[in-house]
């Protein structure tokens, strides 16, 4: 593997994109349809508001009287249909969300009338708004409101809710295995002993996942044993859309994934691509499965699923829009020693909206992760960055 030429990351990005097609679709409760991907346009049924409405606790009456003493004729409560139209000098107590009687064109705030006899008030002072919300102000009935592709967040299930689309059409979420290899871990919950380590891997791959509304399976330590290995991998891969493997992927006498992937006729497309951290990570497909595997180091895992497999399940997932690159200036000087690799580097973003370097020791640490904001891509060849210039950043 080491005297393999590999190939670049943008390369191996849009050959893992190549195989990425969006999964089935469904309808939803609107109550469970939070965080998924839209599948459809969604367009109103009606105008919002469908009436002309009251933005405020006041009295409806005409502009012409404003000046003039007012008669309350009729009192609109939210929800009731006004039964009288405002004449001359007359006026109606409205309350907010209340339908605007006909011949009214002003509502006066309650806070700017005085009372001046029984059932009479009068305006003391004008307002430079008619506070009624107009039919259809916001939306007219057919206007499109969402596009399909997009997360539905709350306030998508505001506006699904007020057009009636209570079961949203979306896409179905790509059902996830995680798992890590290798003799040396042991579960969080173990002290480890002499030469063994936590398996914090696979904890960090699902909680990415669940990040993006993806709730996968937890498939433990597996050892590093090539039958067991192979065990776990053909029953996954029976079963799950994609499967993400932390370790053993890389060219050590004891890393069996990719000879086991080839024996399960997993065809690996991308194995080793020109960047640092992650040079070794593997992906595969066989008939609408896929497999990432990544290598062991934390930063490789938890760089490689941001860049890589999170722009993959997005495409899975049906979103049109996924990852947010910002393109800002350097705080300070940049420097490396080598500039054979594509780097990503963890760093913060100031409230001046410039990009710092987290002091970040290699691809064991994971620590340098918990004080960024984002990843910024240095290209192959460059050695230094100049404060002041623009840098590419990837949001986290």
């Amino acid at each position: 593997m080491e005297t393999k030429t590999l190939i670049s990351f943008s390369d191996g990005l849009e050959i893992i994109k190549r195989y990425a097609i969006k999964l089935g679709t469904r309808r939803l409760d609107l109550s469970h349809a939070l965080n998924r991907t839209l599948a459809e346009d969604v367009f109103s049924d009606i105008s919002m508001p469908p009436f002309n409405k009251s933005a405020m606790d006041g009295y409806a009456c005409r502009k012409s009287d404003i000046r003039n003493p007012l008669r309350i004729i009729e009192e609109i409560p939210a929800g009731s249909i006004p039964t009288k139209t405002i004449g001359e000098n007359q006026c109606a107590r409205i309350m907010t969300g209340a339908m605007v009687p006909e011949g009214a064109d002003l509502v006066i705030m309650k806070e700017h009338i005085e009372e001046v006899g029984p059932d009479q008030v009068l305006c003391v002072r004008e307002s430079v708004s008619t506070n009624i919300c107009y039919t259809g102000e916001d939306v007219k009935a057919g206007d499109l409101v969402i596009r399909k592709g997009g997360n539905i967040s709350p306030a998508h299930i505001a506006i699904l809710a007020s057009v009636g689309c209570a079961f949203p059409l979306v896409y179905n979420l790509p059902s996830v295995a995680v798992f890590s290899t290798g003799d040396e871990l042991v579960e969080p919950g173990e002290i480890p002993g002499m030469s063994k380590i936590r398996n914090s891997n696979s904890y960090q791959l699902m909680a990415q996942a669940q990040q993006m509304g993806i709730t996968p399976e937890y498939l433990g330590i597996v050892p590093d044993h090539e039958i067991l290995l192979k065990e776990v991998l053909e029953s996954a891969l029976k079963k799950y859309d994609v499967i993400l493997i932390s370790g053993g992927v890389s060219v050590g006498d004891f890393d069996f994934v990719p000879k086991i992937l080839k024996q399960l006729d997993v065809n690996t497309r991308v194995h080793g691509m020109d960047v640092k951290p992650g040079k070794h990570l593997l992906f595969g497909e066989r008939t609408g499965h896929f497999v990432f595997g990544m290598p062991g180091n934390p930063v490789s895992s938890f760089v490689q699923f941001e860049v890589l497999v999170k722009p993959f399940l997005n495409t899975l997932m049906g979103k049109t829009s996924g990852e947010t690159i910002l393109h800002l200036p350097l705080e300070k000087d940049y420097f490396r020693k080598k500039a054979d690799q594509l780097f990503f580097v963890p760093v913060s973003l100031t409230s001046d909206g410039t990009v710092i370097p987290i002091e970040y020791h290699g691809s064991a640490h994971i620590h340098a992760y918990t004080k960024a904001h984002g990843i910024m891509e240095i290209p192959q060849g460059i050695l230094t960055i100049r404060k002041g210039e623009i840098v590419c950043v990837r949001s986290l």
